[in-house]
């Protein structure tokens, strides 16, 4: 077993001292840093420099006049700087990530899909209808945060941070390599035809129909 710890003594007190106000005082504003740093018996060059660390990974936010505020939960700013660093050494590390994204995308559809609200799939057929607009303009727009929100709505109701994250970390990535820049219109096209057709699928509870659709997306994308 490994015993390694993954923090240092005074990164993990202050992460400790974030969780007990998170936990038990979740009202309560969260002190400047020179009282943290009493608090702690820390200085308040060694609070900054752990604050920084918390701030990295999205545990809190630092803003002038507002201070200090712990944020909810989020695995999306520890896995984004680790995936950034790895995509400038070497891009086969988006495509790596790529493919882990298409199989969670595959392993969740249809549990997502079966919780997904009228409300839901309206939305998403609104994105489609705004993301065929785009791209019928004069020059043609490329809908990439319709494209974003699409898939990121229908995984949403399941509600797992983690998922959540990984996905939300493809689409960051998926800008950073180019590939949000213009492709040429039919694969576009067919890109978005492939959409609306899940997405009606989706409005009338046909959920196999949808999942078998998605996989013929999938493969589209795979010949790009």
């Amino acid at each position: 077993m490994n015993n390694r710890p993954i923090f240092s003594a005074k990164q993990e007190e202050f992460i400790d001292y974030l969780i007990d106000k998170q936990v038990n005082s979740p009202d309560q504003d969260i002190p400047s840093i020179e009282a943290i740093s009493k608090e702690l018996g820390v200085s308040v060059a060694c609070l900054r420099e752990q604050m920084e660390l918390a701030r990295n990974l999205g545990l809190i936010k630092i803003q002038p006049r507002k201070g200090i505020e712990i944020q909810p939960y989020s695995f999306t700013p520890a896995v984004i700087k680790s995936l950034y660093y790895a995509i400038k050494i070497d891009r086969k590390y988006f495509t790596q990530f790529a493919d882990l994204r298409s199989h969670l995308e595959r392993v969740y559809f249809r549990e997502a899909a079966a919780l997904l609200t009228e409300k839901d799939c309206a939305d998403l057929m609104d994105l489609i209808q705004t993301a065929k607009r785009k791209l019928r303009d004069t020059p043609i727009q490329i809908p990439h945060q319709e494209h974003r929100n699409y898939h990121l709505l229908i995984y949403k109701r399941l509600n797992n941070v983690f998922l959540n994250g990984l996905l939300e970390c493809y689409w960051d990535t998926y800008e950073m390599v180019g590939l949000n820049i213009y492709s040429d219109l039919a694969y576009l096209e067919s890109v978005w035809d492939y959409h609306e057709s899940i997405g009606k699928c989706l409005v009338e509870k046909q959920i196999d129909k949808a999942y078998q659709m998605m996989i013929d997306h999938i493969k589209l994308i795979a010949k790009r």
